[in-house]
């Protein structure tokens, strides 16, 4: 929308011309009340046009704008611009939603019935009634061939081309309509990538734990936990590391060290750290009653880490050659019924 610019008073003026300033707190009361009234009345009509799109012309729009603008010519306050502004919105918005509705309604656009308006206009069809009404014994085959004839050749094309330059005084020039004729489309290149096949053969179900494996795993820790308690009693105060450490086996190492946790729970081993060189001590004992809590007695816990490392530094520091447990026998676990694991 476009809108009258103001002029600002110049130096010789002396401030004299203050009508004329783009803002005046002291404008009369009267006139900034009709510029309100003005305003609230175009939005009421905006928004009632609002309401139904499909009815909106362009004309509203376009006279309401010009009515805004001859109302803005007066405005010095910003209460009045508000409204301005918000009026400016719905027009925008009416004009936007117009502009969309004619878009979607692109596709009802009748192509024959263009052409035959084209060609009414062009004088292509007043030629050949006149011709029809003086000869009517023409055949229908031999009249649709003479207007056929006639609306290719007898057409008023300047006519057209006298209106279009009414509207645009470009100049036409030559142009691709959907760019050029031969165009060389890449081929696409297809990657053939091998499918991936399962090995079928590896595939075996989950193992099935029954009651009696899981009876029989209890059976097998406790007869490991008594065996080793047996061995305990059978010594006097040992190194921790020389009693579990298996040098010929990593995993029996850390299974001695789990079945000795059992007997330090229940209270049948005991352990502590030799005051000269520090190294941790287990013994048997007898499990505390009831009276040696009272006398102070209390339980603790203690959290041992046995890795690869500290296992091989173990054997190397303490020299053990052989271990105080027997050696077991590696447990040989069936899964999915046809492949053995020891």
């Amino acid at each position: 929308m476009s809108r009258g610019d103001t002029q600002q008073p110049s130096d010789n003026d002396g401030g004299s011309q203050k009508h004329e300033l783009a803002y005046d707190p002291d404008q009369d009361v009267n006139e900034k009340r009709q510029i309100r009234k003005g305003y609230r009345i175009l939005l009421d009509e905006a928004n009632e046009l609002s309401a139904n799109i499909k009815n909106i012309k362009i004309s509203d729009i376009e006279e309401g704008l010009q009515r805004g603008n001859r109302l803005f010519e007066r405005v010095k306050d910003t209460s009045e611009a508000t409204l301005d502004s918000r009026y400016l919105m719905m027009a925008s918005d009416m004009g936007a939603a117009k502009a969309k509705a004619m878009k979607n309604d692109a596709g009802g656009f009748d192509v024959d019935d263009f052409v035959s308006k084209l060609v009414t206009f062009m004088g292509g069809r007043r030629g050949g009634i006149k011709e029809r009404e003086g000869s009517e014994s023409v055949e229908p085959q031999e009249e649709e061939e003479e207007d056929d004839e006639e609306d290719g050749s007898n057409l008023d094309w300047e006519k057209v081309g006298r209106l279009g330059l009414a509207k645009s005084h470009r100049v036409p020039v030559i142009d691709f309509m959907l760019g050029p004729l031969s165009i060389e489309q890449k081929q696409r290149k297809k990657n053939n990538r091998p499918k991936f096949q399962k090995n079928n053969e590896r595939e075996r179900a989950p193992q099935e734990l029954t009651e009696e494996d899981i009876q029989r795993a209890e059976n097998e820790t406790t007869k490991n936990v008594t065996m080793i308690s047996d061995l305990l009693q059978q010594q006097e105060k040992i190194n921790l590391f020389r009693f579990i450490t298996n040098p010929n086996s990593f995993g029996q190492s850390v299974e001695n060290l789990f079945y000795l946790s059992f007997l330090v729970r229940e209270g049948t081993c005991a352990m502590e750290f030799d005051e000269d060189t520090g190294e941790p001590i287990i013994y048997a004992c007898e499990p505390p009653n009831e009276d040696d809590f009272r006398e102070g007695a209390r339980k603790q816990q203690i959290v041992l880490e046995l890795d690869m490392d500290t296992w091989q530094r173990a054997i190397d520091v303490f020299n053990i050659k052989v271990c105080i447990i027997p050696n077991r026998k590696a447990v040989e676990t069936r899964i999915g019924g046809k492949q053995w694991l020891g």
